[in-house]
């Protein structure tokens, strides 16, 4: 399995949402927290298994949330670039590939 590596700005979304899921229920806010990091490992235990998306970029998607993790494959690690809402205009963190 490779090692997962977030992008400064993809942990604060997640740390955002984890907090807003726990202000709602905190059993929420752990669930979301949980799905968020299963699909992670799912894409550094299967980099291919993504969806191919924008920018050279693939994604995976957390059960029973709207929301997709976005990564990026290098040799020994997958690096996120964002948890990103469907609500959001897809590839608004486009320029974080640069940070990569």
């Amino acid at each position: 399995m490779r090692a997962i590596r977030y992008h400064d700005e993809a942990r604060l979304e997640l740390v955002h949402e984890v907090g807003y899921y726990t202000a709602v229920s905190a059993r929420l806010g752990e669930r979301f927290d949980k799905a968020i990091q299963s699909a992670a490992k799912r894409a550094a235990e299967f980099p291919d298994l993504g969806s191919p998306y924008f920018h050279g970029t693939r994604r995976v998607f957390p059960k029973k949330f709207k929301f997709s993790v976005v990564y990026m494959t290098h040799e020994q690690e997958v690096f996120i670039l964002a948890i990103a809402p469907f609500s959001r205009k897809p590839g608004y963190w486009r320029l974080r590939k640069n940070d990569g």
